[in-house]
C-alpha cells in the first residue's frame, strides 16, 4: 500500500448499536461461524454500521481527526495480512449512501428484491359481508381527511378528530370506521353519541388514549398469521425503520421479526415478518414514510428467525479511484478466485480511546472495578459534552447519581451502569452491571475474542500461507478435525477454520495452535478455564473459516461528470420506472462498481479492504482523507 496515496476512504463510521450484536444463546456448544444457520447476521459488517457518519456535513474535519486519533488501527486488532500481491489503490467509500445497495439473501438462496407493492388477494376477505360498499375515498370528505392526515403525522397527537354519522346506519358507520383506519394506519376509532347525534372519533394510536384495550380485528382462520413483506429502507438503521412502523401500526417493536439488521448509510432490502397486521394497512403506510417502502406481501404461518438468512449480496461504489483498470481487473480476479481474509472488521471493536476488547478482557478476568473504570472513566478523544461531564462527574465524587444527572438519555451503556450502581452500590457491581442488556454485555467479550481470532490467523497466514498443512482444522459437519499431513494434501485453504477461544472447542496443533495459550496467558487468563463464575460470561468458543470466496463477483469502471448522482439503480427507483443512471465514456471522474454475495459472519469492509489495500480504521481514513484535503 503506497502511503502517498491518500485514501479517500468515507469517515466518520461508529460502531452499530451494541444491541445488534448477535449473542451465542446457549454458551454450551461451541458455534461454527461459517455454518448457514448458526452464523450470526449481525456479525457482517451492514449490520453494524454507523449511526451517523462524517460526509454529511454534521462533522468539521478538524474535530473529527482530533477525536479519532486516539482511535484503533487495524495493526491494534489483528488485522495485518492481504491475500493477494496486487497493488492498491486509493477510492471514496460511501460517499453517498447509495453507494452501499445491500440485498438479503433468504433461506432459499434467492436474492429479495422489492418489486411488487400490490396486496394479496388475500385481503379481500376482510370486507364485511353484506352490502356492496362503496369506495372508501368517497366516505370521507377532502377536510376530514386533511384533519385526519395532520393527526396521523403527529401534528396534533393528544387530539382528536371527530365525524358527524349524518346517514346513521351501522353500514354507514363501518365505513367510516374501515375508511379512516385503512388510510391513515396508526388512528384508532371509536363511536360516541353526543345530544342524540352519532359520531366517529378518530384518535391518535400513540396516544395517551391508546393505553385503554386494543381493538381485536377480525382475521380470517384460513390465512397465515404472519404477513411477511419486504422493506426497502435509505439511510435508515433496521431497528429505526421498526420502531416507526410500530409507532403507525400501534404495536410492541417485538412484534416484527426478521433475520438479521442492516446498516444505516445504505440502502439496504430485507424481509421483514409481523404478527396480525394485515397487507392493506401495511401498504397504506406508504403514502407516509420516508425512505420506507413496503411491498412483496404474502401470509405465513410462522415468523422470521435471526441468522435464517443465507448471506447479503452487496453492490458497492467506490468513487475517484486513482487504479489502473489493468490494477483493478487484478484486484477483483483475485478476489473472486481466492477470496479475502475472513477478519472481523473494525466496527466490531468501538471508535474510542477505550476499545470494547479491554472491556471484555476485565470481565473475563473477573475484575469488576477494572470494567467501570474502563466503561466510566475519562477518556481523550472528542465526545459528546453531557458525556464528558458525566466521566468527570464520576472521576471526582465516584457517585453514580450525581453522574447519572449529567446525562439528558439514560438510555446509553453510562446511564445504565450508573443506575445499576446507584441501585445495588458498587460492591454488588455484577448484578449493577446486569442492567446493561445481555446483548450489550456480551459484545464485550465477544470482541475479546475476535481481537484474539483476528490475531492468531494473522500468525497462521504468516507462518504457512494460502495451502492448507498438517495440524490445521477442517469441519466434519460441526466437529473440528486435525489434519494429518496427508490429509492436508488433499484440503485446499477454503476448508481451513480456526477457533475463537473457549471451552469447547480444540486449537491447531501446529506451533500457531499454541500460540492462543501464550496470548491468553499474557492478558492473564487461562485457557483451560474459559467457565465463568457469572454463567452469561462462560465462553463456549466457535469455529470461524480463515478465507472467503464471494459468490457472484462482477465489476466495472464506470466514469461519470456529476459527483451528486446516485450510480446504482435501486429497487424503488425501478418500481417508479425512473431510468437508470447513464455513463459518460468521456466523464470526469472514475468510479469502480462491484457486486459480490457473502454468507452471514463476515464483513464487507473485509472484502473491499483487501480490493484497495488499504487500512479500514476510521484513525487510518481520517488521517489520510486529512492529508488529502489539505
Amino acid at each position: 500500500m503506497a502511503e502517498s496515496e491518500p485514501a479517500l476512504v468515507q469517515v466518520g463510521e461508529k460502531r452499530g448499536c451494541p444491541e445488534d450484536e448477535e449473542v451465542d444463546p446457549s454458551s454450551k456448544k461451541p458455534r461454527v461461524e461459517d455454518d448457514h444457520k448458526n452464523g450470526g447476521p449481525p456479525h457482517q459488517d451492514e449490520e453494524e454500521e454507523p449511526e451517523d457518519e462524517a460526509g454529511d456535513g454534521e462533522e468539521d474535519g478538524e474535530t473529527f481527526a482530533d477525536m479519532m486519533k486516539h482511535g484503533l488501527t487495524e495493526l491494534d486488532v489483528g488485522i495485518l495480512k492481504y491475500v493477494s500481491d496486487h497493488k492498491g489503490f486509493s477510492g471514496i467509500l460511501k460517499e453517498r449512501y447509495s453507494d452501499f445497495v445491500v440485498h438479503e439473501i433468504n433461506k432459499q438462496g434467492k436474492i429479495v428484491h422489492l418489486d411488487d407493492l400490490s396486496i394479496p388477494a388475500e385481503a379481500a376477505e376482510e370486507v364485511p359481508e353484506g352490502p356492496q360498499l362503496p369506495q372508501e375515498s368517497c366516505v370521507l370528505t377532502e377536510e376530514q381527511k386533511k384533519q385526519l392526515g395532520e393527526l396521523q403525522l403527529f401534528k396534533n397527537k393528544e387530539d382528536n378528530v371527530s365525524i358527524e354519522v349524518v346517514d346513521d346506519t351501522k353500514e354507514k358507520r363501518t365505513q367510516v370506521h374501515k375508511a379512516i383506519k385503512t388510510q391513515f394506519p396508526g388512528l384508532e376509532t371509536k363511536t360516541e353519541e353526543r345530544d342524540g347525534h352519532k359520531f366517529i372519533v378518530a384518535y391518535h394510536a400513540a396516544g395517551k388514549k391508546a393505553l385503554a384495550a386494543p381493538r381485536k380485528h377480525f382475521w380470517p382462520k384460513n390465512r397465515g398469521s404472519f404477513c411477511h413483506f419486504v422493506l426497502y429502507k435509505e439511510n435508515k438503521d433496521t431497528m429505526d425503520a421498526i420502531n416507526v412502523l410500530s409507532k403507525f401500526l400501534r404495536l410492541r417493536p417485538n412484534m416484527f421479526s426478521y433475520m438479521g439488521t442492516k446498516d444505516k448509510r445504505a440502502i439496504t432490502v430485507q424481509e421483514i415478518a409481523v404478527l396480525k397486521i394485515t397487507a392493506e394497512r401495511l401498504a397504506h403506510l406508504n403514502k407516509c414514510l420516508m425512505n420506507l417502502k413496503l411491498g412483496n406481501f404474502c401470509y405465513k404461518n410462522h415468523p422470521l428467525k435471526l441468522g435464517e438468512l443465507q448471506g447479503n449480496h452487496f453492490t458497492v461504489v467506490i468513487r475517484n479511484i486513482s487504479g489502473t483498470d489493468e490494477q483493478v481487473h487484478q484486484a477483483l480476479t483475485s478476489l473472486k478466485q481466492t477470496g479475502f481474509i475472513n477478519y472481523y472488521g473494525m466496527q466490531r471493536f468501538g471508535t474510542t480511546a477505550v476499545p470494547t476488547q479491554q472491556v471484555g478482557r476485565a470481565i473475563l478476568k473477573n475484575n469488576w472495578n477494572e470494567v467501570v473504570d474502563l466503561i466510566l472513566k475519562p477518556r481523550p478523544g472528542a465526545e459528546k459534552e453531557f458525556l464528558v461531564r458525566c466521566r468527570e462527574e464520576w472521576a471526582k465524587t465516584q457517585d453514580p447519581e450525581a453522574a447519572l444527572k449529567k446525562l439528558p438519555n439514560k438510555r446509553c451503556v453510562e446511564g445504565q451502569l450508573l443506575r445499576g450502581l446507584s441501585m445495588y452500590g458498587k460492591k454488588n457491581i455484577v448484578t449493577a452491571f446486569g442492567l446493561i442488556p445481555r446483548n450489550n454485555r456480551l459484545m464485550y467479550i465477544h470482541s475479546y475474542q475476535s481481537v484474539v481470532w483476528n490475531t492468531m490467523v494473522s500468525r497462521r497466514i504468516e507462518a504457512f500461507g494460502l495451502k492448507a498443512v498438517e495440524g490445521d482444522l477442517v469441519l466434519r459437519g460441526t466437529t473440528a478435525h486435525v489434519l494429518s499431513a496427508e490429509e492436508a494434501e488433499r484440503h485446499s485453504i477454503h476448508d481451513v477454520v480456526m477457533p475463537l477461544p473457549g471451552f469447547d472447542v480444540i486449537y491447531p496443533s501446529h506451533h500457531v495452535g499454541k500460540g492462543y495459550r501464550e496470548l491468553l496467558s499474557a492478558d492473564g487468563l487461562d485457557i483451560d478455564n474459559m467457565r465463568h463464575k457469572v454463567k452469561d460470561y462462560s465462553l463456549a468458543g466457535a469455529y470461524r473459516r480463515i478465507i472467503i470466496k464471494p459468490s457472484d463477483v462482477s465489476w466495472e469502471v464506470i466514469q461519470y461528470d456529476d459527483p451528486r448522482i446516485s450510480l446504482v439503480h435501486s429497487d424503488f427507483e425501478k418500481l417508479e420506472s425512473k431510468p437508470a443512471p447513464v455513463f459518460n465514456k468521456e466523464g470526469k471522474y472514475r468510479a469502480l462498481r462491484m457486486e459480490f454475495s457473502l454468507p452471514p459472519s463476515t464483513y464487507a469492509t473485509m472484502a473491499i479492504r483487501e480490493v484497495l489495500k488499504l487500512d479500514t480504521s476510521i484513525k487510518k481514513q481520517t488521517q489520510l482523507n486529512t492529508t488529502w484535503f489539505n
